[in-house]
């Protein structure tokens, strides 16, 4: 495990920064800030998805098990690595670097893999819907999710008999796979060579590739539209979901690639000092943003998360939305307008029938006193048009007993 050759310091050489006491308190604090806004984005996602559990579809369950990956790891690991920084020293020595190793890893596989499964479901629906749209729901995905962690747990704990082992890293305040073990023995060699063509470059082609075939796919579709001169609104919502998953795989890529560049030149380097500590620590961080940027893109393209969010926070705080008024517009000769009010709570809705007759009338203050019948033709509705911000001085109960009363609606 240690990696100074030298049996008698090789403990407090491998378990001590490497770092100045400044660098490893900015190290520190930069780890605290990703777990406090993980913690946030994704406290809130895990919360909105439990609201609205019996309404999920098939892919929510693996953005649900990616928010929990991305939770858990922060809590349970990271404030480690956070105290260690303080102590310009690793906590625990051996003990709690086989734990912090151990768990990173799995959770890492964890994320990655789920990842993976989500770019090629998203591309059999995409490219293949009719065929296999019966099969990518409810029970099947649980297995899916099941399988990545069992899956990630087997093979991150191969380690713990003797086939690799987890050490700390060149800069001392925190543990990943002994990389260099490519030099000790033949099987931890298999081992790191197997955890980085199998479990790494496998998932991150596959999510390349589908990601890539996704996107060709939804061009064709468009441009095909278009070449027509036929609007392309049909798929408006897949195209949503379709770069919500992009942004999402592009994202983790892009924030893991460093670190792997790095650790993959570690192996074939027996000296510890081919690179700076420095040059550890900054792919490092920039791994552990992974972490963070997915709840944002949730609620950045996805409607439904941003009105649960909506309905979330007003149920905390009542004061911070108004009222909101739906308007229904139907097509006809009578020209009914169904108007939807809704109080501060998202739960108490009310809907109102309005109807519009024709109104002959020179003098604008008399057309909007005046009062008539509902129509009773069947018309055709379009879909609802939302107004924000409006204030009403009535609320919608005492307007529905004005109406059980006996008056009649108002005409506009």
């Amino acid at each position: 495990m240690p990696l100074n050759s030298s049996d008698d310091n090789r403990t407090i050489s491998a378990f001590t920064s490497k770092l100045t006491p400044a660098a490893d308190i900015c190290v520190g604090l930069a780890i605290l800030s990703v777990v406090l806004l993980s913690v946030l984005g994704n406290g809130l996602v895990l919360v909105i998805c439990y609201r609205r559990r019996k309404k999920m579809v098939g892919s929510e369950l693996l953005c649900v098990n990616l928010a929990v990956i991305d939770f858990l790891c922060c809590i349970c690991f990271y404030p480690l690595s956070i105290l260690s920084s303080f102590r310009h020293a690793w906590l625990g020595e051996d003990v709690t670097c086989v734990y912090y190793g151990l768990g990173c890893y799995i959770f890492g596989l964890c994320g990655m893999f789920t990842i993976a499964a989500i770019s090629i479901i998203r591309y059999l629906k995409t490219c293949y819907s009719l065929v296999y749209a019966v099969w990518l729901e409810g029970t099947n995905l649980r297995l899916v999710c099941c399988a990545i962690w069992f899956v990630a747990t087997v093979w991150s704990s191969f380690p713990l008999f003797g086939w690799g082992e987890y050490v700390p890293e060149p800069y001392g305040l925190s543990c990943t796979i002994a990389w260099r073990g490519y030099h000790t023995s033949v099987k931890d060699a298999f081992y790191v060579i197997c955890s980085f063509a199998c479990f790494t470059m496998v998932p991150v082609l596959l999510i390349m590739v589908s990601q890539c075939q996704i996107l060709y796919k939804l061009s064709r579709f468009s441009y095909s539209l278009s070449a027509r001169g036929i609007r392309n609104n049909l798929r408006y919502t897949e195209k949503r979901l379709s770069m919500m998953f992009f942004c999402i795989s592009l994202g983790f890529v892009i924030a893991w690639a460093p670190y792997t560049v790095v650790s993959f030149l570690f192996i074939f380097h027996k000296e510890n000092h081919y690179m700076a500590p420095e040059g550890f620590v900054f792919p490092a961080l920039f791994a552990k943003s992974s972490h963070i940027y997915n709840p944002f893109i949730y609620f950045y393209f996805n409607k439904t998360f941003q009105q649960e969010l909506r309905c979330l926070l007003l149920s905390f705080w009542p004061k911070l939305g108004g009222n909101r008024v739906g308007v229904h517009i139907a097509t006809g000769h009578q020209h009914p307008i169904h108007i939807q009010l809704q109080e501060k709570r998202c739960v108490q809705k009310k809907t109102f029938d309005l109807s519009q007759d024709r109104i002959h009338s020179k003098s604008k203050s008399k057309s909007k006193s005046k009062v008539t019948r509902p129509n009773s033709n069947r018309v055709l509705s379009r879909p609802v048009y939302t107004c924000w911000g409006s204030a009403s001085k009535e609320s919608p109960s005492n307007l529905d007993s004005k109406r059980t009363k006996g008056s009649l609606p108002v005409s506009i």
